[in-house]
């Protein structure tokens, strides 16, 4: 017997068998789940991931007041982050799903923070470290955490773009504790502008998911959201139809209530949704007034919430959820994609 003939076969054999298990890891899924959800004390009771892990998303976004830091002590501020990191269920969440996410004002500081606090650079550099950010990341010598995390590819394609809505924040107009529209006031800052647009036109993602702490499309509500400043939330739809990115979805927390909201926009076949989830250790009772683009009732229970893409029917579906702690949708609106070359190319 020639062994040397034997062990080239036997090595060959070896490869074709490894080339074959890669092969099939890198098929296309049959579907992605993103899951989502915000205002989450770390002091609190959080009952709500397990039903998380049991979703079994392949992304959790975090949407703002992840932690309730309301300071500006930054030894505070890592403190209450490591205590949130070391949380049993956090960490079972960690062993199965990327995790991104954008920030509010609990998390960036104090309640309503905005531009003027004094700490913000800092503050930056430790929301980055809990997310996992490497050092090296660009996002760390940029000012805001503005970013974007891509998730599958070709066909299957999803852009997660991550707003700042507190760095460059202009101060609110508020009074006896409601926020009245600041009519110049500008929310992202020029930077940040100019980054979303570059991220947007002639973007080949199938999907685009546009996370905000603040609510973008309710405006009859004197909460703090986009409709405080009008500019901004009009240059943000305008950037939309201008742009035209395929299949846009916007997700938000910070209201303490589940919704659905939904928009016509010039250039797209059906409506722009928005999707709030909040909050993970607290809430509030919905309310029936404060938004006409409102699609359903508000959630007034603990909730995340989860986007479901089925890629294996003949045209795309996208089921959008908002789920309580027996991860049973309390609120659902299910969409077919629109698929276009310039989507899939």
């Amino acid at each position: 017997m020639n062994t040397s003939n034997f062990s080239f076969r036997y090595k060959l054999l070896f490869l074709l068998a490894l080339l074959l298990v890669r092969g099939t890891g890198t098929r296309a899924q049959q579907k992605t789940v993103i899951a989502f959800g915000s205002c989450n004390n770390q002091d609190e009771p959080q009952p709500l991931w397990p039903a998380i892990v049991a979703a079994a998303p392949d992304l959790w976004v975090w949407l703002g007041d992840n932690i309730y830091a309301d300071t500006q002590n930054m030894d505070t501020l890592t403190h209450k982050y490591n205590r949130q990191l070391h949380q049993p269920g956090y960490q079972a969440l960690l062993q199965t799903a990327a995790v991104t996410g954008t920030w509010d004002d609990h998390d960036f500081g104090y309640n309503d923070a905005d531009a003027t606090f004094a700490r913000k650079a800092e503050s930056q550099q430790l929301f980055l470290d809990f997310m996992g950010v490497p050092a090296q990341d660009p996002v760390r010598k940029q000012e805001g955490i503005y970013r974007s995390y891509t998730l599958g590819s070709g066909k299957q394609k999803i852009k997660v773009l991550l707003l700042d809505g507190r760095y460059h924040l202009d101060p609110f107009n508020e009074l006896f504790g409601l926020y009245l529209p600041n009519f110049e006031g500008d929310i992202l800052g020029e930077a940040q502008w100019q980054w979303l647009e570059k991220e947007l036109t002639n973007s080949n993602a199938q999907v685009h998911i546009i996370a905000s702490g603040m609510q973008v499309l309710p405006n009859g509500h004197a909460y703090s959201s986009w409709s405080a400043y009008p500019k901004a939330r009009q240059r943000l739809l305008q950037l939309l139809e201008n742009t035209h990115p395929a299949n846009p979805i916007l997700l938000s927390g910070d209201r303490h209530v589940g919704e659905l909201a939904k928009i016509e926009l010039a250039g797209y076949r059906q409506p722009v949704y928005e999707i709030t989830s909040s909050g993970m250790t607290h809430h509030r009772q919905p309310s029936r007034g404060g938004n006409r683009y409102r699609v359903g009732e508000q959630v007034g229970a603990l909730n995340f919430g989860i986007l479901t893409i089925d890629w294996a029917a003949p045209q795309p579906t996208m089921t959008m959820q908002i789920r309580g702690v027996e991860n049973k949708a309390l609120l659902e609106q299910k969409i077919t994609l629109e698929t276009t070359s310039e989507a899939i190319q």
